[in-house]
């Protein structure tokens, strides 16, 4: 399981493992936030979503991807331009609108999407409505297009506040190492060695976060670590707490 905090300035990501795949771990690890809350379509996510104080957003990402897998399933026929190639394609001028704005301020990405972002998801909903008419459910497009169109409210909410991401890739960013790593080492031998590789895991990505050079960060850390006599003292040597540091 992955968190990843919305503070640009002092980011903290967070690897947490469970031997299952539940609700109820979720809804642990979470315990009494309050606030936006940025989830796959994951069915154990619903129910938390809908509780007092949460904000659930949908990824943008996961919507586009299955319009890929539909693309991927039925070519478009040369010369022509299937409903799948229609989606992604206005799914991308999204991006192209949050890619130009990404450095930019809360308030200003707030204000861009509503000028540019918001008619275009306008226009992509008017077409959505008229492709489900037209579409069988079954089939690959036909998925996607439903998909889209349950999600549509959580997808849309990211125009309320420039400081909300289009998708969470952020999350899907740090992962990706592990992803990759685990297919050399397979498995940890234990569950205390994943909670482990899950606290170790959950340093090196937050050091990178807050760019910070992961193994000079872990050098000082273990070095100062046994000189910490308070809880203080070790709250110092987390990475968004030494941002400013001199590694």
């Amino acid at each position: 399981w992955v968190r990843k905090t919305g503070d640009r300035e002092h980011p903290i990501i967070l690897f947490d493992y469970a031997s299952r795949r539940r609700t109820d771990v979720a809804r642990s690890l979470l315990g009494d936030y309050q606030g936006y809350l940025q989830t796959d379509d994951y069915i154990g996510y619903h129910r938390i979503g809908q509780q007092k104080g949460i904000v659930a957003l949908a990824c943008m990402a996961h919507a586009r991807r299955k319009f890929i897998d539909a693309q991927k399933v039925s070519p478009s026929p040369k010369g022509k331009v299937s409903k799948a190639d229609m989606a992604v394609t206005m799914i991308k001028g999204l991006y192209v609108i949050e890619a130009a704005i990404k450095d930019q301020p809360a308030e200003q990405k707030y204000q861009i999407r509503q000028e540019k972002s918001l008619p275009q998801l306008n226009k992509l909903r008017a077409w959505l409505d008229k492709a489900l008419q037209q579409t069988l459910p079954k089939g690959k497009t036909g998925e996607a297009l439903a998909y889209l169109d349950k999600n549509w409210d959580k997808l849309t909410v990211y125009l309320t506040d420039g400081r909300l991401h289009i998708d969470n890739n952020p999350v899907e960013n740090a992962i990706r190492p592990f992803a990759i790593g685990r297919k050399n080492w397979l498995f940890s031998d234990s569950q205390r060695g994943a909670k482990a590789s899950a606290m170790m895991y959950s340093l090196i990505e937050t050091a990178k976060a807050n760019d910070l050079e992961p193994y000079a960060y872990l050098r000082r850390v273990f070095a100062q670590l046994p000189l910490c006599e308070t809880v203080e003292d070790i709250e110092k040597l987390l990475p968004e707490n030494m941002k400013a540091a001199v590694i």
